[in-house]
């Protein structure tokens, strides 16, 4: 079972990259790497393949809402 912050971050995760309001994709996007980089600073001293994996985890979506972000801000500009 996740623990309650592991949920929280995926739960805000899927909420920046499944949005299909444009108009609150920035604001999704904060506050899920907010959460994200705060679950980062939580794990940062754990030990274990849980915490490892979760930790892979994390990276991967900070790329994915990286990615994301960038790609909302060119289609604004470009709009």
């Amino acid at each position: 079972m996740q623990c309650p912050d592991a949920q929280e971050w995926r739960a805000l995760y899927r909420a920046a990259v499944f949005n299909p309001d444009k108009r609150e994709m920035a604001k999704r996007l904060a506050d899920a790497e907010e959460a994200i980089v705060e679950r980062m600073r939580q794990l940062f001293r754990e030990t274990g393949a849980d915490a490892q994996c979760e930790r892979e985890a994390l990276d991967d979506a900070l790329y994915t809402l990286t990615a994301t972000r960038v790609a909302h801000e060119h289609r604004t500009t470009a709009a």
